[in-house]
């Protein structure tokens, strides 16, 4: 458990740092600067994407935070669903998992089924 969350801590900074340089690199250009309307247009639409970029980041480090708690409180690799305990090779893939791999498929069931 030690481990996990180690990787957690150092992934949380990674994506604090990450963020940091992106608010800082999201300044507004002067429009006077870019030479004609494509410009501008591609320089909006590259500043959209790494924003939604950004956004999953920030989803992710939810989760992060969530699964950091869990450790703190001993109910970390617990399925928050059913309860029972979260197979350890789903944690190394992925550690801010909250839903055992049966809980996970049936929530994609339904979220298929609408």
């Amino acid at each position: 458990m030690k481990e996990v969350e180690k990787r957690l801590r150092k992934e949380r900074q990674r994506i604090l740092a990450e963020l940091g340089e992106t608010v800082n690199g999201l300044h507004q250009p002067n429009t006077e600067e870019l030479p004609d309307f494509s410009d501008l247009s591609s320089l909006e639409t590259n500043r959209n994407f790494l924003l939604r970029l950004k956004e999953r980041e920030r989803n992710l480090l939810i989760k992060i935070e969530q699964t950091l708690e869990k450790i703190r409180q001993g109910t970390f690799g617990v399925c928050d669903e059913c309860g029972l305990e979260i197979g350890e090779k789903r944690i190394e893939a992925r550690p801010v998992v909250s839903l055992c791999i049966e809980c996970k498929t049936k929530q994609e069931e339904r979220e298929r089924r609408g």
